[in-house]
């Protein structure tokens, strides 16, 4: 019998976009049967896959203990890729603390912790030297709750944010608007199965005291284009991979977005191993490889 696989997606993308479907195309060639599948579809038997991909499941952020439980539910009775204990750690952006404990040179950092008692006094600071920064919580998905503040001109702006995020149970963190995304955007680097596959450029996202446009209200849009990474960026992405729990053979896919710091040296914003976009568009034998990856671990 062939393969039985589910690309987990979420309600307000039930049947995937453009760029996944190409996934399921690649998979069905290879001969197996492959669906999206709703991943807090109460009615979806999970222990019928051989496995289950996350995919889109980018509604994940504001529940994200069912999202953890259900991870943890379908890893029991089907293959989870990636592995739920892998997306456990990833979906909690205190990983690049992590990152940062092994040398792997990351966006500078400080959390916000929820205070343990109403009276708790709460203080932070806007990044000392820049003259912009980015406030959102440390769990969130297609830059919700994520905002660009001036410390001359945004005035209560960020300690009200910063306020009603930890007011809603939601620990905090800040980092300093790194001004080369503004020219020279980020770089994300594509990994498939263990291997480097593409890179492609992000262009800048967030506008100065606005979250942004949002496609279905998933994501903010973003202005994507092919581009070679240098040499620098894929040492610098092979440190934050070798940082993965367990090691980056556990993965399927893995994307590292990298941005300048101010002496021009990559440094990274995000490793996404939950359910980043892969960018299938920019490299038409990226999701045939993928299927195959897949594949070879059933």
């Amino acid at each position: 019998m062939p393969f039985a696989i589910a690309i987990a997606t979420c309600a307000e993308l039930p049947d995937l976009d453009e760029d996944e479907c190409k996934f399921i195309d690649a998979l069905v060639e290879l001969g197996a049967e492959a669906k999206p599948a709703v991943w807090d579809d109460p009615s979806i038997d999970w222990s019928l896959f051989d496995a289950v991909v996350l995919r889109a499941t980018w509604d994940y952020s504001r529940r994200i203990e069912e999202f953890i439980g259900w991870t943890r539910h379908v890893a029991s009775v089907s293959v989870l890729l990636n592995p739920a204990d892998v997306v456990e750690w990833n979906t909690d952006k205190r990983y690049l603390t992590d990152l940062a404990a092994v040398g792997v040179p990351v966006v500078p950092t400080v959390f916000v912790e929820v205070p343990q008692a109403s009276s708790d006094a709460i203080t932070w600071e806007p990044p000392a030297g820049f003259a912009e920064f980015v406030v959102k919580p440390v769990v969130s998905a297609g830059s919700r709750d994520t905002m660009r503040y001036s410390s001359a001109t945004s005035g209560d702006a960020p300690d009200l944010h910063v306020r009603r995020l930890l007011a809603a149970g939601e620990a905090v963190m800040v980092q300093p608007y790194l001004e080369a995304v503004d020219t020279i955007g980020e770089t994300a680097l594509v990994f498939i199965g263990g291997e480097f596959s593409h890179a492609v450029c992000k262009g800048q996202m967030l506008r100065l005291d606005t979250e942004g446009e949002k496609v279905a209200g998933l994501y903010v849009v973003e202005e994507i284009t092919p581009r070679s990474a240098s040499l620098a960026e894929r040492e610098v992405a092979d440190a934050a991979l070798a940082a993965i729990p367990g090691g980056l053979n556990r993965v399927l896919y893995a994307r590292v977005d990298l941005i300048p710091d101010a002496s021009g040296a990559p440094v990274v914003l995000e490793l996404e191993l939950t359910e980043p976009s892969l960018f299938f568009q920019h490299d038409h034998t990226a999701a045939p490889r993928l299927a195959a990856a897949l594949l070879a671990r059933l």
